[in-house]
């Protein structure tokens, strides 16, 4: 985003995940903020890598999980995030907007709304799953979450 009277650039992030309203929510931020998005601060594109289920691990092994297990789920989670976040990126390029990838492990909406207070977020951007309130109440919302949590504004992509 433009300067503001802070004297520098506005950074905006979107959290981006292998969802379809996760892509929707980056084109459009593309197609609407392109313009006002600076060179000199970059467009943040964010994935969280949840936390291996080790319980789930120690089932499926039918015990505890081996090290190597454990291992090689973590590494396969890593470049699937990299991966996601290689393909925004030439989005953002074909674009002509300058993008930095970050991506973390943890728990959704701890590590997004931490993400934004550490890195000084102005502009939060999130696509919208669109699920109903009985899978809202029960499995929560991350969007909901950051909305009452982020430091910063928060848009909602709907598609």
């Amino acid at each position: 985003m433009e300067v503001g009277g802070e004297g520098r650039a506005k950074k905006v992030m979107v959290a981006v995940d292998e969802s379809d309203c996760s892509h929707y929510a980056l084109e459009w931020t593309l197609s609407n903020f392109r313009e006002s998005l600076s060179p000199s601060s970059p467009l943040i594109l964010y994935n969280v890598q949840s936390i291996v289920d080790l319980g789930l691990l120690a089932a499926a092994s039918h015990g505890a999980a081996p090290p190597e297990l454990i291992q090689n789920v973590t590494e396969q989670q890593k470049k699937f995030s990299l991966t996601l976040l290689q393909k925004a990126k030439a989005m953002c390029d074909r674009e002509r907007v300058a993008a930095e990838i970050i991506s973390e492990v943890g728990d959704p909406k701890d590590a997004i709304c931490g993400a934004v207070e550490r890195l000084k977020v102005d502009l939060l951007i999130l696509g919208s799953h669109g699920r109903g309130l009985f899978k809202r109440t029960f499995l929560g919302s991350v969007s909901n979450y950051c909305v009452h949590n982020a430091p910063c504004p928060v848009l909602i992509v709907k598609k």
